[in-house]
Parts: structure tokens; sequence; C-alpha cells
């Protein structure tokens, strides 16, 4: 159990996300007690919603494995039929319902299952929430007023826990990786539509919630292409920008920059003797160091610095706002941070191996000095990259 990376988590996160875990067990537990035993038309209604979703999901699944797609985000469509639930099902029946999603996540074999558990116990909080907001015994559904406020109730209350869990992981990610992205909040937006729709049509005759199948598969569809575009903007390795996002991001920067004359700077990190990693301790080792590193360029940085893989044992980070001085102290600092660095691994033996001594040579250059044209600002960093390689290595040099 200590290997678990759920006890990875910093002492605030760790502590909220338990809580959140065990409010949504004991909500569960009261929502299973609290209400009457179903009906055999409540059944049925629960029947049709659980079975035109799973086998939604389910196609897609399959699909989706077929051609080759990994690590799908399912959220939309759990989302949506959650809502058919509120608007059509009793308690017991709705905790019922959130089997769906938790038994995703253990089909799927997620490689971070806290986080999956995290992010079902928070929506099952916000689900009871707002069926107790529009009535728990009766919901006033049939007042579109009313379904308004819930939809907007669950998608809200339900960004708010996930969000607060994630930034307290996390007090440094920006703000697209804690709160979404607009894209995040169309999608939700669609899916309880599309919820309200099935929850609707099954109160009128429990078949009827199959209506909602085709414009559910298509949501299913359409929820992967916000995971599309960030996985062709990051490293896989890192979970950095990649390279050609960097760039794009960089140019786009610094001309807004060049308008106000605003001082950039660029670093270019290469870690020393890299080679010997993974020759003597293994490529895994390696990827772990690399994967490391990332994560301490995103807390030794400043909030704003744009950090990116280049490529191999290269970054690159890009500082708005940076006078040479400024520069130069952002990487001294993240220069003694790589030196510190202990990284947990396995060698190839299979026996576990702390890595240390790990060492970086950084070469920055300046708007002041090269303007603000990237390529100039990184050839002008490459140059002094070499020389604090040519001068030992483990070393800051100013272009």
């Amino acid at each position: 159990m200590r290997e678990w990376p759920l006890w990875t988590l910093r002492r605030p996160a760790l502590a909220y996300w338990l809580l959140v875990d065990a409010a949504a067990l004991a909500a569960s537990v009261l929502a299973i007690v609290a209400t009457e035993r179903p009906t055999p038309e409540e059944i049925a209604r629960f029947s049709a919603i659980a079975g035109t979703a799973g086998a939604v999901i389910i196609v897609s699944s399959v699909y989706s494995d077929r051609v080759g797609e990994i690590a799908r985000n399912p959220w939309a469509a759990h989302l949506s039929y959650l809502t058919a639930g509120l608007v059509a099902l009793p308690g017991n029946l709705l905790v019922l319902l959130l089997f769906g999603p938790a038994l995703h996540g253990l089909l799927d074999q997620r490689p971070e299952v806290h986080r999956w558990l995290f992010t079902l116990s928070s929506t099952a909080l916000a689900v009871f929430g707002t069926r107790l907001a529009i009535g728990w015994e009766h919901p006033t559904t049939g007042r579109l007023d009313v379904l308004v406020l819930g939809a907007t109730m669950l998608l809200t209350v339900r960004a708010a826990l996930i969000s607060l869990g994630l930034k307290l992981r996390s007090p440094r990610a920006p703000s697209e990786e804690v709160v979404g992205e607009p894209i995040d909040v169309v999608l939700g937006v669609v899916a309880v539509s599309i919820g309200g729709l099935m929850g609707f049509a099954a109160l009128a005759t429990a078949v009827h919630a199959v209506v909602a199948g085709p414009p559910l598969a298509l949501l299913e569809r359409a929820a992967q292409l916000p995971h599309w575009r960030r996985s062709a903007q990051r490293d896989a390795k890192t979970g950095l920008a990649n390279a050609a996002h960097w760039d794009g991001r960089a140019r786009y920067e610094l001309a807004k920059a060049r308008a106000t004359e605003r001082p950039m700077a660029v670093l270019l990190l290469d870690l020393d003797h890299f080679k010997k990693v993974n020759d003597l301790v293994g490529h895994l080792a390696g990827d772990a160091a690399l994967s490391a590193v990332a994560g301490l360029l995103n807390t030794s940085t400043r909030r704003g610095d744009l950090v990116g893989r280049f490529g191999g044992e290269e970054f690159v980070v890009l500082l708005p706002d940076a006078e040479p001085a400024v520069a130069r102290s952002v990487a001294q600092r993240v220069r003694h941070a790589i030196a510190d660095l202990q990284v947990p691994t396995v060698r190839t033996d299979g026996h576990a191996h702390l890595l240390t001594g790990l060492t970086v040579s950084i070469g920055v250059s300046t708007t002041q000095r090269f303007g603000y044209e990237l390529p100039d600002l990184m050839v002008a960093a490459d140059s002094a990259l070499l020389a604090a390689k040519s001068y030992g290595r483990n070393l800051v040099e100013m272009a």
C-alpha cells in the first residue's frame, strides 16, 4: 500500500481527496437507506437508461481499440446518463447508476486509479447535491427553470470539487489543467442537455430512452476532440509542451512582447552525460529522470513561464518579463534544484535504485541583446549552452 501513487500527493491534496471519497461513500449509503424500494416502472427506466448508455460506451470503446485510439475520456457520456438518472430515477437507482463510471475505471485499468476515484466521488457528490436541490423524493423536473438550475448546479459543483483537488495537488499548474478549457464547458452543457432528453423520454415510456442513443454516441466521439488536441500539444514522456507547440506559443508571446518592448528571455537546458543513465541504469530510469526534471521545471520556474521539451534530454523555457539578471537567477535556481534531485526508479535487473547526481548545463539569451525573433534567440541560447558544456558542464552561461 505504501507504494500506491495516492500517497505521493501533497498532504493538503491527500487529505482533501480522501475527504471527498469518504463523503461520497457516506452519501451513497445514505441515499440507499433513505429511498424506498423502486417500483417495476422505475426499474424499467433504469434498465433503459443504463442499457442505452452502456451500449453506446461499449461500442465506442470497441471502435476506439480497433482504430488504435488510447486514453479516451468517457466522462461526458457518464455525465449525460447520470443527468438522465437525476430526472427519472429514485435515489437508490441513482447510486446504482454510479457503478457505470466506477466499473469503467476498473475495467479500463487506468494508470491513476486514485484520480479516477476522486473524479467519481466528486461527480457523485454533485449528483446527490443537485438531486436534493430539485427534490429528493419527487424532483420538480417538469419546470424548465428548475431543470436549468439543476443542470447548472451539477456542472458547477462538480467542476469546483475537482478543480480544488487538482489545484491542491499541483498549485502551480496552469488554469487550463485545473478548470479546463471553454470546449470542456461546452461539452458539459451538451452532456446534461442530452441527459435531460434521455430522462424525459424515459419518464414518458421507459423504452423511449433509446432515442438518446444516437446523440449520446455523437457526444462520446466529440468528447475525444479536446483530448486529441492536448495529446498533439504535449510530450508523451514529460507532459510538457512539445517542441512544435512550444515554438508556436513562444512566437506568439514574443510578438506580443515586441509591441510593448517587454523584456523576454529563453533558457535552453541540456542534461549532462544523460546517456550514462540510459546505459548504466536503463531506459526506464532515463524516462523517470526526464519526467522528474519536467516536474521540477514546472515548480522551479515562475508562474507564466512557458516550459517545453525540445527533444532528447533538452528542455526549453520562455521567460516573460525577464531582465538578464532575472533570467540568470531563474536559470541558477533550476540548475541547483536539478543537482539536488533524487529520482526513485528501478534498474534493469529489477532492483530499486535512487538516481542522484544529475546536472544540467543552461544557455540563456535575452531580447535586450538579440531581439524578438525566436530563431535568433534560440541560436544565441544554443551557443551559450555549448559554452557551458565546454567550460565543464553544470553551468549557466549568458549569451
